[in-house]
């Protein structure tokens, strides 16, 4: 049970890299060799270790009735382990799609449950603002990408909320855990550069929002 956890999260934390690279973006050499490490070492992971008197020099060979046994009972670690790279693969070809999908798409709530359990599961604060901040650099991408589609209004509305709710429980989280922190500043900076470009596609009950939430992040950008 813990094994699979511990395989769970870091799907999760793959995800997470992937949702910070930019909508086409392809992974890193570095995250591509990271997790062809991962898929092989969990496949050697599930084989058995040899005994160690089946390494030992001389010793006679078994009947044929046994030699068969033997190799059916070899063939089955192999099988777990082709089952597990490629359920681990399955796992990532996902992530791809999920990480990419916006709202309105189908995968759209699996890569919202994944960002919301790696926040849960992060227990040092200043790292769960990054996350929450993370998420709300993403909501802001998405209505980007909304907005340069033919969707309805309500996503745009629901997505600004979901930014904006982010945001403040990012900065709330990051002020208790590391006070007068840089990083809220620059936070700040990169999301006004990001939503500042939208406001005239936005309609009216849409303008009031991101005006309101711009209001608030140019405030944690103010000089002291």
């Amino acid at each position: 049970m813990r094994g699979a956890r511990e395989r769970r999260v870091r799907v999760l934390v793959h995800l997470t890299e992937l949702s910070e690279l930019p909508l086409g973006g392809l992974p890193e050499p570095a995250f591509k060799e990271r997790l062809r490490a991962e898929l092989m070492s969990g496949a050697l992971a599930t084989a058995e270790p040899e005994a160690p008197e089946e390494r030992a020099a001389g010793r006679p060979q078994p009947l044929l009735g046994g030699r068969g046994r033997r190799r059916r009972s070899r063939g089955r670690p192999l099988l777990s382990q082709l089952a597990t790279v490629g359920l681990v693969a399955a796992l990532m070809v996902s992530s791809f799609a999920t990480y990419r999908a916006v709202p309105g798409d189908s995968l759209y709530p699996l890569k919202r449950a994944a960002e919301t359990t790696l926040v849960h599961l992060t227990s040092d604060d200043a790292e769960r603002a990054a996350r929450e901040l993370d998420s709300a650099k993403a909501r802001a991408k998405e209505v980007a990408t909304l907005l340069g589609s033919s969707v309805d209004g309500p996503l745009v509305d629901e997505t600004l909320k979901d930014m904006e709710e982010s945001t403040r429980a990012g900065i709330s989280r990051l002020e208790r855990a590391e006070p007068r922190s840089p990083k809220i500043k620059k936070f700040a900076r990169d999301q006004k550069e990001a939503v500042k470009p939208m406001l005239q596609q936005l309609d009216e009950d849409q303008l009031a929002q991101a005006e309101g939430y711009l209001s608030y992040i140019e405030g944690l950008a103010a000089p002291e």
